[in-house]
């Protein structure tokens, strides 16, 4: 097996804005960022991804980029970026940033030359199509809400925007695109960055007939895009070769990783898709974070399922949440066995075949905060409320202790903090060994240690049907992960767990090999 660094590699997902403000203006920023890095090496995590911290007006936090080379200064400078691969680098930590080509700013200098007339040298950088104003080219919905088309005035032609109509979509058929996005990937290569999380990297290229998308027949949902399938806006089978030339690109360069995020209609295939060799390296699973119930079978089929279509072609990845959705910790709020099964779920994203990623305040048990209209800062949460209520509850500052604004400003925070800071922190959970934090280290250290974990097979095994089970083996090595489901003590025939004489870890105070599993136990025996 090729043993590249990022495969069984553990990714977390830093939001810059949410992670620590150094200069009291209330918004996180990268020396915020720098001060936390020995927290980072403490919890033994592989690398850090951060969401975008380049030039931008901030319609969408970041993700609108009127600069690819350079830092927002709401988030410092590029010499403070160089001092944060510096620092990471020291540590062990690789740095992963976020690349958005599907779209630019609209304050961008490309689009702003775009617009200006017809007969421009980049009047074919962006998509624009003749029509009248008031009547769009076609059907085509923003995932902000609203048409995806824009009226300009000064061309007299729509312009497609997938997202906000401050983030104009690129023409990516364009080759002088396609080479000033290569560059660009160059640039942040050449500095030394060890890979890129590539926004909605499947919706590069778009139906060049810019056909209607059908209606789901039957659906009304009062989120409008969720009433059609968006097959004209995604995966269509010129971004295939659009990867290739990244991966082309990226392979010049020695330990480095590209991830893309497919939210594609397709689902799991899609992903297998994207992967497939000479390709991206990974693409995000997000089918966990769409499960709502907490059930083994449901894990299980799904993890089954991803074994199946990878096989030993591609390589799969596993996340729980991330800062487009709840953090999954919403489904267990209140419940009195809720650090237990946070547990389970950790050591089943932690001890699966695949990359694991872990999204800022995850490893605390970090909830969504209560946000109300006023206060809501997202776009797609303004514009489509009160039917969707945006993204910003999962955004809101790390708590990293009982301080004021959980010690992550000295200033009031661009979002607020939860309000149960004062008792759910890293400092209060460092402290005591049988925290959640403590937990993840623990998990993420053991991975980190067992090759078996790391790259090994996974063979699944039936011992009752509230507990999951699975053997994890590789070179002749092997260890049995158990995960009991249920608020109940489960007794398993101990034929099952004769081989094994050791425990690696466990949540309970089981200290010898038996066959009665805990209400809520994890165990993982060798």
């Amino acid at each position: 097996m090729n043993k590249q660094w990022w495969k069984g590699a553990v990714i977390y997902q830093i939001y810059p804005r949410s992670f620590q403000d150094s200069n009291d203006d209330g918004i996180g920023d990268l020396q915020g960022i720098i001060s936390h890095l020995d927290y980072l090496e403490w919890l033994a995590v592989d690398a850090i991804w951060l969401s975008p911290i380049f030039k931008s007006p901030m319609k969408d936090f970041g993700y609108d980029i009127s600069d690819y080379r350079d830092i927002d200064p709401m988030f410092g400078t590029l010499d403070d970026f160089k001092l944060l691969l510096q620092e990471s680098h020291k540590r062990n930590l690789k740095v992963i940033i976020d690349q958005v080509y599907n779209h630019t700013s609209d304050q961008h200098p490309w689009f702003q030359e775009s617009m200006a007339s017809r007969d421009n040298p980049k009047s074919d950088w962006y998509i624009w199509v003749d029509g009248e104003k008031g009547k769009p080219p076609n059907n085509w919905l923003s995932y902000f809400g609203g048409s995806a088309w824009e009226w300009c005035e000064n061309r007299q032609q729509y312009y497609l925007h997938l997202f906000v109509k401050e983030q104009p979509d690129l023409n990516w058929r364009n080759p002088e695109v396609v080479d000033a996005v290569m560059d660009t990937i160059k640039y942040w290569l050449d500095m030394g960055v060890d890979g890129f999380r590539f926004d909605v990297v499947n919706m590069f290229y778009k139906d060049e007939r810019l056909r209607d998308d059908p209606k789901v027949e039957g659906r009304n949902s009062k989120v409008d895009f969720e009433n059609y399938y968006r097959v004209f806006e995604n995966d269509r089978p010129e971004t295939l070769t659009a990867l290739e030339k990244i991966n082309d690109l990226v392979n010049q360069y020695k330990e480095r990783v590209t991830i893309g995020e497919v939210g594609s209609p397709m689902g799991m295939p899609a992903y297998f898709l994207y992967t497939m060799p000479g390709r991206l390296d990974l693409a995000f699973n997000f089918e966990f974070k769409e499960i709502n119930t907490y059930s083994p079978h449901k894990y299980q089929k799904l993890v089954q399922d991803t074994e199946r279509l990878f096989q030993s072609i591609a390589w799969p990845s596993y996340v729980l949440g991330n800062h487009d959705s709840k953090r999954f910790t919403e489904r267990f709020r209140g419940l009195k066995d809720k650090k237990e099964k946070l547990q389970v779920l950790a050591t089943l994203l932690l001890t699966l075949k695949g990359t694991a990623f872990i999204y800022y305040g995850e490893e605390i048990g970090m909830e969504d905060a209560l946000i109300p209209f006023d206060k809501i800062v997202d776009p797609a949460g303004k514009n489509l409320w009160p039917d969707y209520k945006g993204r910003d509850s999962a955004r809101t500052p790390m708590q990293w202790d009982e301080g004021d604004f959980a010690s992550f400003s000295g200033a009031e925070p661009w979002l607020p903090v939860t309000e149960d800071y004062q008792s759910l922190n890293v400092k209060s959970q460092m402290s005591v060994s049988t925290s959640l934090l403590n937990f993840y280290r623990k998990l993420i250290m053991l991975r980190k240690s067992l090759d078996m974990i790391k790259y090994g097979a996974i063979q699944f095994v039936n011992v009752h049907n509230e507990v999951m089970a699975y053997i994890r083996e590789y070179q002749n090595e092997k260890i049995f992960v158990l995960l009991n489901f249920s608020d109940k003590n489960i007794e398993l025939s101990s034929s099952m767990i004769d081989e094994y004489t050791e425990i690696l870890l466990t949540n309970k105070d089981s200290q010898t090999v038996n066959p009665i599993i805990k209400a809520n136990e994890i165990r993982i025996l060798k």
